[in-house]
């Protein structure tokens, strides 16, 4: 638990001083992810679509909320660990940056294809069809 303070910690202090640091500004409070997103610390976002937390299957929000909260998670061997970006289609970054989340499908005897991904500047993204393309989630 101490670890993932850390990480959150230095996740919001790079956030702060990515958008401080000339990209522009953001108002973001401790327990709020960023509203709208260009860039994250490895690099451009403005090819990803947007899309709402809002209009995303309900899953997605009650995840996001197990996010914030640090769960518990329904796959707590799979929930939280590292995506490891192997399809290249986020901006590449540190092995660690992203985490990966389950959205769960109902009616799915697995996880299912859904996920939510965070970047460790604050960022969350969307799949819907298992890492074969992703929104940039605002909240």
């Amino acid at each position: 638990m101490t670890n993932r303070k850390s990480r959150l910690a230095a996740a919001l202090f790079a956030f702060v001083l990515l958008f401080l640091g000339g990209t522009g500004l953001a108002e973001a409070t401790p327990s709020a992810a960023p509203v709208s997103v260009q860039q994250n610390a490895c690099g451009d976002l403005t090819g990803f679509s947007r899309v709402a937390l809002s209009s995303l299957p309900k899953e997605a929000t009650t995840t996001y909320k197990l996010i914030q909260t640090d769960g518990p998670f329904p796959y707590p061997k799979n929930d939280g660990v590292v995506f490891q970006n192997r399809e290249k289609i986020l901006p590449a970054c540190s092995s660690s940056y992203y985490h990966e989340y389950t959205v769960p499908t109902p009616g799915s005897s697995d996880r299912g294809a859904r996920r939510i991904i965070t970047g460790n500047a604050g960022e969350y993204f969307y799949t819907g069809d298992h890492y074969a393309s992703f929104k940039v989630v605002t909240v």
